[in-house]
């Protein structure tokens, strides 16, 4: 079954967590760590969170109709995320779109990427791994 509203508020409790951790990683993190270590800091805190939430959707969604609500949280949640998190930095600290899409530099060793990879995997993964079971 579809839940619009319910992919909604997971989405909001993602973003929140998302913006919150990037400003602790951007205020208290920064001022020991080198700028590499709390870009991964900044990717790799959300991403059991992340986790979580998919598999709360999954189950809340298991159905005939699972895939398709999968597929609508795997299509909005990293693109409504990656937009939350520009607004973050755009508002907060004045960069420039082009600043912020370095942050998808994987050929440097940028983590952004990761994040935005498991934010479209994991309804999908753990959807199946709902049905499956």
């Amino acid at each position: 079954m579809i839940r619009p509203g319910l992919t909604l508020t997971l989405w909001v409790a993602i973003a929140l967590l998302v913006v919150l951790n990037d400003a602790v990683g951007d205020t208290w993190i920064a001022a020991t760590l080198s700028v590499r270590a709390v870009e991964w800091y900044k990717v790799l805190v959300p991403l059991p969170y992340v986790v979580l939430m998919a598999f709360i959707h999954a189950r809340h969604t298991v159905g005939p109709r699972w895939f398709e609500a999968a597929l609508l949280a795997a299509l909005l949640w990293p693109v409504s995320t990656v937009f939350v998190d520009f607004l973050y930095v755009r508002l907060t600290y004045g960069e420039d779109p082009a600043s912020f899409l370095d942050r998808f530099a994987f050929w440097w060793g940028a983590p952004y990427p990761l994040l935005i990879l498991v934010l479209f995997a994991a309804p999908l993964l753990a959807g199946i791994t709902m049905v499956r079971r």
